[in-house]
């Protein structure tokens, strides 16, 4: 793999801890800006929200300057919004900040799953993808976690400014390793928009927005479950974490490699083993070491879905790549929030901690049916279609 996907996936490693970092450190936030904890936890429904409303507009915006150009722009964006959050006298400015920093989220995501799939052959792009969100699903296990204790030992402030040098290095690696192309051919936002046009688009987006909200159905709820239900102490808590962070570091990479030789038995398989492993989990949330089992294999097959369905969104719009990689990004995080309020819905009924493993079963098994009635893996007229020896897009016919 070129050096340029290395740093690629830096960038996203900082993008990652950033967003989910906060959820170790909303008392003391809370407690240093004179805010309640809920009002505080606006700072992670404010970030989701600004993903959702910035991936769009911006990669639309876009289109049309160099790929390094852009990745360059948004991480300055992060590297900025970071320092702006480590310094924000009051909380007001601090929400500002963190909306700023998840404007340029989705676009980043989007515009690096389109880069990186072009740095390599057309059978290697999926891998290629995976390796982008390795670094999202590697801060997991070790950003988040060492946020954490910095924010613990130095001020949640000095969390946010370590944050904002990982993402200055990431945006420095992209300036020396990823080598200067072209301006991309585009037609226009109005060809960009026109892809939006096929129902294979919204199909995938669909799945995606389901695949997400069944893993963040259980994930979002996972500590209440293990201290609640298992009976896990809090401080084990941590530990099962980075197990599960493991197994969706694992995943990540497992599903980008056979995605890219199996896209249809790859897709299939992950989302028939989330919607089993939920279920299961619903059961083995209630033993400490099935427990832990199920939550570390639930984290590799949750994950295994991804980079296919990142990878499929560039297939069914070729004129449009940038544009639907941003938009399945943002449908990543309409899954998130979508899982945190059914999660909760049934809590709040009277169906226990235990619940939302139900509700995620439910959802992977809704994502699986529709993936399957609709052939969202087969090759289809919208398919991107590739040379195999210059990777370029050869002219498709109208269905």
């Amino acid at each position: 793999m070129p050096l340029a996907i290395l740093a690629l996936a830096i960038s996203a490693f900082a993008v990652g801890t950033t967003e989910f970092v906060i959820m170790g450190l909303l008392s003391d936030v809370a407690a240093d800006l004179s805010v309640s904890v809920p009002v505080a936890g606006h700072l992670v429904s404010g970030y989701a929200l600004g993903v959702v409303a910035g991936a769009l507009p911006l990669a639309a915006l876009t289109t049309r300057l160099p790929r390094r150009a852009v990745l360059v722009l948004l991480m300055s964006v992060f590297v900025g919004g970071n320092l702006l959050a480590g310094v924000a006298p009051g909380y007001g400015l601090l929400l500002a900040a963190r909306v700023l920093v998840s404007l340029a989220h989705g676009a980043f995501f989007g515009v690096a799953s389109v880069t990186a799939a072009d740095l390599v052959a057309p059978d290697r792009r999926a891998t290629a993808i995976s390796l982008i969100f390795s670094g999202m699903t590697v801060s997991t296990i070790l950003g988040v976690p060492l946020g954490t204790l910095v924010g613990q030992h130095f001020g949640w402030r000095a969390t946010f400014l370590s944050v904002a040098l990982v993402g200055f290095l990431g945006l420095l690696s992209i300036l020396v390793l990823l080598p200067a192309r072209p301006r991309p051919a585009a037609g226009g936002l109005r060809t960009e928009l026109r892809a939006f046009r096929r129902r294979q688009v919204w199909v995938t987006l669909l799945v995606t927005t389901l695949v997400s909200a069944a893993i963040f159905a259980s994930f979002t709820y996972i500590e209440p479950m293990l201290v609640t239900v298992t009976g896990f102490a809090p401080a084990a808590v941590t530990v099962i974490l980075m197990l599960y962070g493991v197994g969706m570091s694992v995943g990540n990479l497992l599903g980008g490699h056979f995605a890219g030789k199996f896209p249809v038995g790859t897709l299939h398989t992950t989302l028939t083993a989330l919607a089993v492993l939920l279920a299961v989990l619903a059961y083995s949330i209630h033993f400490r070491t099935p427990a832990v089992i199920t939550l570390t294999l639930l984290g590799l097959c949750g994950t295994a879905a991804i980079p296919t369905l990142q990878h499929r969104i560039m297939q069914v719009a070729p004129t449009a790549r940038t544009l639907a990689s941003a938009a399945n990004v943002a449908a990543l995080n309409v899954g998130n929030a979508l899982a945190a309020w059914l999660g909760g819905l049934a809590i709040d009924a009277g169906f226990g901690y235990a619940s939302p493993n139900l509700v995620g079963a439910l959802l992977a098994i809704a994502a699986t049916v529709i993936a399957v009635v609709t052939h969202l893996t087969g090759p289809g007229p919208d398919a991107e279609r590739t040379t195999p020896r210059t990777g370029t897009q050869a002219p498709t016919r109208a269905p």
